[in-house]
């Protein structure tokens, strides 16, 4: 397997990062300051950053680098081309909703459909090799795999806070036609209008199953599955699913298709 130096250096500045907030922080704890604003960006952490690096930091961060290199840089799959996450569709975003609909099948769950929240994507996919330091990076949070059943109803209101967010991830076989202004014109699933006579089964993150990220629906789940156990983390899935491509010599594709579409 070849293994890129950027991961290494990536996770290495990280580290670093890591013991220089922790020296903030010592340092304030007997500050007369008070809080009063928190705001947040994110900063991409790469290798823009050895072009002259510290060597002091190099030699704070040495002792750890190689137990997280021998983590976090195993490739465990291939990636087509480079992937990334935004509204109202994307490649990335119909990869991971779907292999949330391949993971059924180790459930013996057979979902109608999948949902994957935009704002759960925070890093972009690689083009060729994919380590486990890339998906962490893709799907970093404690979320596990949930199915759950809503009725016909409740999807259609699913489909409408989808649409006021200027979508989310869907899998495949699910199509919202929604206005500019975030109203949902029309949904179907799998070619057919969302039936309010029955209950459908769904995939996603325990997460939005809470009702979170403006995914109320969700709170009139029923039948619950949702192992809690960290084999069930998200990020195993998705290394799994990576892994299962790769003894089939394939690598993970996905394209945009028009699964949400804004009018």
């Amino acid at each position: 397997m070849n293994i890129s130096p950027n991961h290494s250096s990536r996770w290495r500045q990280c580290l670093t990062c890591a013991g220089m907030a922790c020296l903030l922080v010592l340092s304030s704890c007997h500050s007369t300051y008070h809080l009063t604003n928190v705001s947040r960006s994110r900063i991409l952490i790469d290798s823009r950053y050895d072009a002259q690096p510290d060597a002091q930091a190099a030699a704070f961060v040495k002792p750890y680098a190689h137990k997280v290199d021998s983590i976090m840089e195993p490739v465990v799959g291939r990636s087509a081309h480079e992937m990334v996450a935004k509204k109202p569709e994307s490649d990335l975003s119909n990869l991971l909703s779907d292999i949330l609909l391949w993971s059924g099948a180790s459930f013996k769950e057979n979902p109608d459909f999948a949902v994957y929240n935009m704002g759960g994507i925070r890093a972009s996919l690689p083009v060729g090799d994919v380590t486990y330091g890339d998906v962490l990076n893709v799907a970093p949070f404690e979320n596990h795999i949930c199915f759950l059943t809503l009725t016909g109803d409740k999807v259609l209101q699913l489909f409408r806070e989808m649409a006021v967010r200027h979508g989310e991830g869907v899998s495949k076989g699910v199509r919202l036609v929604i206005t500019k202004d975030g109203q949902l014109q029309s949904a179907t699933i799998g070619g057919q209008p969302v039936d309010t006579t029955r209950n459908y089964r769904i995939a996603t993150l325990d997460y939005l199953a809470q009702g979170n990220d403006g995914l109320t629906a969700f709170k009139a789940k029923t039948n619950v599955v949702s192992p809690q156990e960290e084999q069930y983390d998200i990020r195993y899935i998705i290394v799994n699913y990576f892994r299962q491509l790769a003894q089939q010599h394939k690598a993970a594709d996905a394209q945009v298709e028009g699964r949400i579409t804004i009018k």
